[in-house]
């Protein structure tokens, strides 16, 4: 007798694989239905889930069925692939709708081809175009915008860009069967081998989760995983920015991030902060701002340890927000981005 699926069938699965498992195992009239029922961010959440599905255990349809309370019989494993969420999107949207989802789904964000090769960095497109013919280069280079073009033209080998340019330069009308043929490889053989391999490395993920979690459970998050691996503990370590890395700010650094926050939120966050943090912020306030500051600390009395963390987090965020603007610079631990004035 076989034995029944336990709950650890669905241990490792996500919302969206589960979602992704359903939608596939009903079929296609009734998953085009409750696609209809959906915003268009929610059928590309999941139209990226059925994508990278892959085959899935008869027993893990089964688990997940008496989980929704329902009865599962005579359905064998699946597979969800690229092909079969094309055809089941087919069923409810239009095919314009269809293909933006799925080019979503194959590549970099962009809402066409030519957008989507417009984020590509120039040096992965260039070494991709090194090996196609002259011609079919100079109609890719004719369609992006004359900064990125310049600059795969200089990452490609000399003769073969000297014969690309003569090609642009005599190029006629492209008509309109020869681009769609050039989109169509550039789709198939190029995009959906980036979205692949263009993957972020596993401990930068991590390190945005740990960056989100509350004190105490990154603490014991943390020491779990310092037991099982201690270099991943400490490259994920290294890779996150917390409250105490705002040390690392200049002066103008301080300042510009004081006139974005919150007074409200700046003394919850100082409450739980360590003297050299509030040294820091007050050093960089008039006295009058910061006897205000002082006074409203006093006053709000003790705080949950919960909106402490929150309110340090919300001061990262805005530091990393402002980082990433140019409008700051946060030195890395080492002090290797100098500065020149």
């Amino acid at each position: 007798m076989a034995k029944a699926p336990g709950k650890d069938a669905l241990k490792n699965i996500s919302g969206p694989q589960k979602a992704a498992i359903m939608m596939l195992a009903i079929g296609e009239d009734r998953s085009a239905r409750m696609f209809g029922m959906m915003d268009e961010e929610e059928i590309k959440e999941l139209s990226q889930a059925m994508a990278n599905l892959g085959a899935i255990d008869a027993n893990v349809v089964e688990r997940l069925f008496q989980d929704f309370a329902a009865q599962l019989s005579g359905t064998g494993s699946l597979v969800g692939s690229l092909q079969s969420t094309e055809r089941l999107l087919s069923k409810t949207l239009t095919k314009d709708q269809v293909s933006s989802i799925m080019e979503d789904i194959r590549g970099p964000a962009g809402r066409t081809m030519w957008d989507k090769l417009g984020n590509v960095n120039e040096d992965v497109l260039a070494s991709y175009l090194k090996n196609e013919y002259p011609q079919t280069v100079a109609v890719v280079l004719g369609k992006l915008k004359a900064e990125q073009a310049a600059s795969v033209l200089v990452a490609l080998p000399d003769e073969f860009s000297a014969e690309v340019i003569m090609r642009m330069l005599s190029m006629e009308v492209v008509r309109k069967e020869i681009l769609e043929g050039v989109e169509q490889t550039l789709r198939q053989e190029f995009m959906s081998n980036l979205a692949r391999t263009n993957q972020r490395d596993s401990h930068e993920v991590m390190a945005d989760i740990f960056n989100n979690l509350d004190r105490a459970s990154e603490e014991r998050f943390m020491n779990s995983l310092e037991e099982r691996s201690r270099d991943s503990a400490e490259k994920i370590r290294s890779l996150m920015f917390t409250f105490d890395d705002l040390s690392k700010l200049d002066a103008n650094g301080i300042q510009t991030l004081l006139r974005h926050i919150e007074k409200a939120k700046l003394a919850i966050a100082l409450k739980g902060a360590s003297d050299d943090i509030k040294d820091m912020f007050f050093s960089n306030m008039s006295e009058r701002q910061g006897k205000i500051l002082r006074e409203d600390m006093e006053n709000m009395g003790p705080v949950r340890l919960s909106e402490v963390d929150e309110a340090q987090m919300g001061m990262v965020t805005k530091a990393k927000e402002l980082a990433t603007s140019g409008e700051i610079v946060i030195a890395d631990a080492k002090g290797e981005d100098e500065m020149i004035y």
